[in-house]
């Protein structure tokens, strides 16, 4: 399989005001971004309130819609005389570990590309516990992005930690949402620069150009929910070397950047979906929705952006 590089969504999953899943909801986002032309999709992540959700019959369906339509999407790139790949990268996470295999699996068994797999979270286990979480997960045989994210997790994956990890097999990438861009370029000097086939992605939108500049392969994208040409336009041009146009398009972001979190998340990038007239929806407990003052700013920001 070929390096992950590009854009790729933390989907959003659609609900009707009573909590129940907009599955026709879903597969017009998932069209949407497909159109987009997203580099890959990402469900049942935290962007997708997985945590709320069933694993049957909620999730199972959510996963069966986003991989048929990115099959038939194929299909007719296919017809056209095109191609493109669009990995569905699956989130499959748990602090319970056998739990976690268990994702892993069933992310394999339903047409999945790669597993998203997050940092076990509450336990704050030690870093041998982290590495054994992951040489677990490792083992079902389907390809494993490490999720790092110390501000959900409480736990940060060091780069002296992640570079054990990496000699596991059928570990294919990071998403490194440390927030600090100088782990990251780290992760990138010790890591991706020695091993080539091996991806970090931004999980901070308003990070991704300069992880690019310094040698990161994309993002897990918030933002692309609601602008996903305009993400993947950033990421292929900073990937290209073209940064002054990389730039541009970056500040004319930046605003939207801060206001998809100002109020958590996906409580402020479901706002501004439905403020768009997306399908996004409502929310679950404990989630609800953003202030009235994060309205306004995430109203400003999708103005000042012109999106």
């Amino acid at each position: 399989m070929a390096k992950l590089q590009g854009a790729f969504t933390a989907l959003v999953t659609p609900m009707f005001e009573d909590g129940s899943i907009d599955y026709e909801g879903w597969r017009k986002l998932i069209q949407l971004q497909l159109e987009g032309g997203i580099s890959g999709l990402v469900p049942l992540g935290t962007t997708g309130e997985t945590p709320t959700l069933e694993e049957s019959p909620e999730e199972e369906k959510l996963i069966e819609i986003v991989v048929s339509e990115v099959r038939a999407y194929k299909e007719k790139l296919a017809k056209e005389g095109k191609s493109r790949e669009i990995p569905v990268i699956l989130g499959a996470s748990s602090n319970n570990t056998k739990d976690a295999v268990k994702y892993v699996q069933r992310a394999k068994d339903m047409g999945a590309d790669y597993a998203l797999v997050v940092t076990p979270y509450y336990n704050k286990p030690s870093d041998e516990g982290i590495y054994r979480h992951f040489e677990a997960v490792s083992k079902v045989g389907l390809p494993i992005i490490v999720y790092n994210i110390a501000g959900r997790t409480g736990k940060n994956i060091s780069t002296s930690l992640l570079c054990r990890i990496v000699e596991l097999p059928n570990i294919a990438g990071v998403k490194e949402a440390s927030g600090d861009i100088n782990q990251m370029m780290d992760v990138v000097a010790k890591i991706s620069r020695v091993k080539p086939e091996f991806s970090v992605l931004s999980g901070d939108d308003g990070l991704t150009l300069p992880l690019i500049a310094a040698g990161g392969d994309g993002v897990v994208s918030v933002v692309s929910n609601i602008a996903p040409s305009l993400v993947t336009e950033l990421v292929t041009k900073a990937l290209e070397g073209k940064i002054a146009e990389a730039r541009e398009i970056h500040y004319r972001l930046m605003p939207f950047f801060k206001a998809a979190f100002v109020d958590g998340n996906p409580t402020s990038i479901k706002y501004a979906m439905n403020y768009k007239g997306l399908p996004a929806g409502g929310l679950r407990l404990p989630l609800v929705e953003v202030t009235d003052n994060a309205k306004k700013i995430i109203e400003d920001a999708l103005k000042q952006c012109n999106l």
